[in-house]
């Protein structure tokens, strides 16, 4: 470690990954150093020592990208080759607009290791330049512009926590959904709606206005199910959130497949009720074509009333009943009267008492 090879660390907390790429790393000739985690990475005696830093994204604790933006502070200038089992790919323009120097999907070639430690080697700085920290987001938005369709579900995540803000970005996009980040609720309270799935990342502690008094502020938004992180978890405010409508309460730190799983049922539950939206202004559509004494047919009909019933009702005859009748059936595009009833339902029609 001390001649004249180029030190390469990996971090990485897969047990099978430090024990084979060092040995291989070593083959190539660098001298290589193993560690589990980004904090025992950051506790050694080689940190200004390495040449090229071999990081993953998603550890526990300290995550890869939370690592390179320690560096950064530190000032420790090692360029990174950020290697992930996670996603196809569709992290990487993320991850090199930070900087990075190469992401290496697993399981990757020797020679595509090999190509990107080189290529690490020939750049001194792999991290943020001075000059690029103001167009930092933008240059992360526009990446993410290239790799995300529109019809991509959208995870929002409202965090003060810049550092959990920037690892749970890259996780959302690795999974294939488009990320967007902020740090207050007051900033988010900004965002206009979507037409979109989506789901909502929310801090219970934040600054002014906090997470639950943000679930209250668009408790009508039932196609944006909240999901509830908090690194202070109590019982109470568990259940004030649950009982509130949130899908999950996560204490940190949690498990990126455990977030992952709880995100991707948030998005289905999404896509239920816009879907349900849809149909429902379909019907009040419908409904709205009807005309007054329509609507008060359907209402009688939908009551369970007889014909004859309804007539003595309104005071017109059986006839003019079945008229009314047919037409509501039409134009609430309904082939019988449980449909009818259904559709009632979801409007919310008031029936009435049965004499």
């Amino acid at each position: 470690m001390t001649g004249r090879r180029s030190l390469v660390s990996v971090v990485d907390d897969d047990e099978s990954v430090r024990e084979s790429l060092p040995d291989l790393l070593r083959q190539f000739g660098f001298a290589a150093e193993a560690f589990s985690s980004a904090e025992a990475f950051l506790a050694s005696d080689v940190v200004s020592e390495t040449s090229c830093l071999l990081l993953d994204i998603a550890m526990p604790g300290m995550s890869g990208p939370d690592l390179q933006q320690e560096l950064t502070r530190r000032r420790q200038k090692i360029p990174i080759v950020f290697i992930t089992g996670l996603g196809d790919g569709s992290v990487r323009p993320g991850l090199l607009a930070r900087g990075a120097v190469e992401c290496l999907v697993k399981p990757f070639s020797e020679a595509a290791l090999l190509d990107a430690v080189r290529a690490a080697l020939r750049r001194p700085y792999s991290g943020a330049r001075d000059g690029d920290m103001r167009s930092l987001g933008e240059a992360r938005s526009e990446s993410m512009a290239r790799v995300i369709s529109h019809d991509t579900p959208v995870v929002f995540v409202v965090d003060d926590d810049v550092s959990v803000r920037e690892s749970l970005e890259l996780l959302i996009l690795s999974a294939g959904w488009q990320p967007e980040t902020f740090e207050s609720a007051e900033d988010f309270l900004e965002r206009s709606r979507i037409d979109g799935p989506s789901c909502l990342v929310l801090d219970v502690t934040l600054p002014n206005l906090n997470g639950l008094d943000l679930q209250k502020r668009i408790i009508d938004r039932a196609d944006m199910p909240i999901i509830f992180i908090t690194g202070y978890g109590d019982v109470p405010t568990t259940v004030q959130a649950m009982k509130a409508g949130a899908v999950e309460f996560l204490t940190k730190p949690f498990a990126d497949d455990v977030l992952l799983t709880a995100i991707g049922q948030a998005i289905e539950r999404s896509r239920v009720a816009l879907a349900h939206e849809v149909e429902l202004r379909a019907l009040r559509g419908c409904y709205a074509s009807l005309t007054p004494r329509e609507r008060q047919t359907m209402a009688l009909v939908v009551s369970g009333l007889l014909n004859k019933q309804i007539a003595a009702r309104l005071g017109i005859s059986e006839i003019t009943v079945k008229a009314h009748r047919g037409r509501v059936m039409q134009k609430m595009r309904v082939d019988s009267l449980a449909e009818l009833v259904r559709v009632a339902a979801a409007l919310g029609v008031q029936r009435v008492a049965r004499p």
